[in-house]
């Protein structure tokens, strides 16, 4: 697209589980002290970010913003419903539920218990059209290709936002798949999974629509093994997951370098952003070795103790205020402290 028709603001919230949606909570926290949460045009989530960007549009027309642009009850309203979840384990229960029920996948029991938890029966025609387009990506199994979720996408307007965000969040194998109707009424079944299959970023949506895209990353890093098991099975896996981890630097490389060549504006964090290479005298500390060892927490819908928690939402927020500050609001106001001054990072 030319970059003379890019306009509005587009924010990706990336996969990763809960580790993802407390990182992203803590990002969105920040956004919204700057202001910039009316001016965000679209909302791209992924897997865990689908479940921060979820909250985020079931809560935005409870949202009081000011004149500032700062909706004083974001707390109320987005973290502490997060938070809530967070203490909550999903993956194993809704894997042995599934189990023990044939006729319904890992990923439909997920839906009902997103349901159970955050969004009741909330459909996406139901999102507060005043505020930003919501899309929550998965992964089409049966042709390879990116499905979205969104209140404009036709008759996709009435699934369930519980039902779009479990689809975006279908961890294969045990979490997925989910399978809703054909919206063009062919009477077949779609099949779907995990977005961070196709594009863990969340990437699509934004990239090539808008004037200022902004990425937020908490997606984990492929860890080095010396001794690779030999067996066909987890040799297997280990290849799927160089593939992975291949296709996601391929996408994180694009998108830095048309940062680089202007094609868009904006800015990119991450669980593995060194905050000092932002280069800013009052970013908050956060020393690498820890944000490091926050980057490495399991990708799991599992309960998350309170201490990591706090210091997952505090990472995100001292990212995000660091890129944004770098490289889209420099006459930004620097935070006094953290979300949560007693925890840190770690």
């Amino acid at each position: 697209m030319d970059s003379t028709k890019r306009a509005g603001v587009g924010l990706a919230l990336s996969g990763g589980g809960y580790r993802a949606m407390l990182f992203h909570a803590g990002a969105l926290w920040r956004l919204n002290e700057l202001g910039w949460l009316p001016k965000l045009t679209t909302v791209s989530g992924v897997s865990g970010g689908s479940i921060a960007a979820g909250v985020l549009a079931h809560a935005w027309s409870k949202l009081w913003f000011g004149e500032d642009g700062v909706a004083e009850n974001f707390g109320k309203e987005v973290v502490q419903p997060l938070r809530k979840l967070a203490r909550t384990t999903l993956d194993i229960p809704v894997t042995l539920k599934a189990m023990c029920i044939p006729w319904r996948s890992a990923g439909e029991e997920l839906a009902l218990r997103y349901a159970k938890h955050l969004f009741g029966d909330c459909c996406l025609a139901d999102l507060d059209p005043a505020g930003p387009r919501f899309v929550f990506t998965a992964t089409n199994l049966q042709d390879g290709t990116l499905w979205w979720f969104s209140r404009e996408a036709g008759p996709n307007g009435r699934v369930r936002l519980a039902t779009a965000v479990a689809a975006s969040s279908a961890f294969p194998p045990m979490l997925s798949p989910v399978v809703v109707p054909d919206p063009l009424g062919s009477g077949r079944k779609i099949v779907l999974s995990d977005a961070g299959v196709y594009d863990n970023l969340g990437l699509d949506p934004i990239e090539n629509q808008h004037a200022v895209v902004l990425v937020s990353d908490a997606g984990k890093k492929m860890k080095t093994e010396e001794n690779p098991h030999r067996s066909w099975p987890l040799q297997l896996l280990r290849v799927l997951t160089v593939m992975d981890n291949q296709v996601r630097s391929l996408r994180t490389g694009s998108l830095l370098k048309a940062f680089k060549d202007h094609q868009f504006a904006g800015t990119y964090w991450a669980t593995y952003s060194d905050i000092e290479n932002f280069e800013l005298p009052d970013a908050l500390p956060a020393p690498v070795a820890r944000t490091h060892a926050l980057a490495e927490t399991k990708t799991r819908l599992c309960r998350t103790p309170e201490n990591v928690q706090e210091q997952l939402i505090n990472w995100g927020y001292a990212a995000c205020d660091a890129g944004m500050r770098k490289w889209v609001d420099p006459a930004a106001v620097p935070p006094k402290d953290f979300p949560y001054p007693g925890s840190g990072v770690g």
